[in-house]
């Protein structure tokens, strides 16, 4: 059971974001996210978007630093992984 995060290395809005999301479960995700007091409206799909100024915090709190590669081969292995539709729904 971990909550992961990886480097803020994602442009939009003018912010640099980071990606938090966890290898178990989508009810360990929202508990952290709201622990650390991320919106609920930062959820996406199967992560949450955490702006920059934000990741030492989330760190402190737990969150455990990896890359985002990472991050997304362990959604993957934990079945977790949510990507988009492709006709953009």
């Amino acid at each position: 059971m971990t909550v992961l995060v990886d480097p803020p290395l994602t442009a939009g809005h003018g912010r640099m974001w980071s990606h938090l999301a966890s290898d178990d479960s989508y009810e360990e995700l929202h508990a952290f996210a709201r622990t650390v007091g991320i919106p609920e409206r930062g959820f996406d799909r199967d992560h949450y978007d955490v702006p920059s100024e934000w990741y030492d915090d989330v760190v402190a709190a737990g969150a455990l630093p990896v890359s985002s590669r990472e991050l997304v081969r362990r959604l993957i292995a934990a079945g977790l992984r949510r990507r988009k539709r492709r006709d953009g729904a």
